[in-house]
């Protein structure tokens, strides 16, 4: 079973991101507090996770968390300050979205910019590590699936609803096929050597 807290006493927000890596689509994150006593045996990276665990958890999460919030920042905004900053844009949106003020922030990963007054905690691949970021990661890959699924019924052609914007080699002739769309993250490299793609 993963960590409950870091330290004994203190409100602790969990935070993480889903969709770096992906060429279409917002990046999304998510900040969950719970209380101290809270523990789950089931919560774990959402990577580690099958779909349908996910989505059962995400139910547990959000009725058993103290607040929860989930943020996005579009393809565009990403194209134009870079995944990363896009990353910590939508996790300080969600941290402010929080009904509840935490004493600390557990961040998922290396490095942080942090736009809040609240001290954070930076922990590589703490999703294995604390149950809150891992409901972090969770509910941002769950908001975020279901976001893309929704998109795919606009369109369809990109097969979003199976790949949710990951560079499968599906998604990729259809960019060939069709080009890119305004979902698209232009920055990225959405075919090897783009292949005269007119983006």
């Amino acid at each position: 079973m993963l960590k409950q807290y870091h330290t004994s006493g203190r409100i602790e927000a969990g935070c993480d991101e889903a969709g770096r890596g992906c060429l279409a689509g917002p990046v999304f994150a998510a900040a969950v507090i719970f209380p101290n006593d809270f523990s789950n045996h089931d919560i774990n990276d959402s990577k580690t996770l099958t779909a349908k665990q996910r989505k059962e958890l995400r139910t547990i999460i959000e009725t058993n968390a103290l607040t929860w919030a989930v943020a996005k920042v579009e393809a565009a905004e990403i194209d134009a300050v870079n995944i990363l900053n896009a990353s910590f844009k939508a996790m300080n949106l969600a941290v402010e979205q929080l009904k509840m003020r935490p004493d600390c922030l557990l961040i998922d990963g290396n490095r942080f910019k942090n736009q809040t007054d609240i001290p954070h905690l930076c922990i590589i691949k703490g999703d294995a590590v604390y149950l809150s970021i891992a409901a972090a990661s969770v509910l941002a890959k769950t908001c975020r699936d279901d976001y893309m699924e929704q998109l795919s019924c606009l369109y369809p052609h990109y097969g979003w609803h199976k790949n949710k914007g990951y560079p499968t080699p599906e998604h990729r002739a259809a960019i060939l096929r069709y080009g890119a769309c305004i979902h698209h993250r232009k920055s990225f490299t959405l075919l090897p050597l783009q292949l005269s793609l007119n983006l």
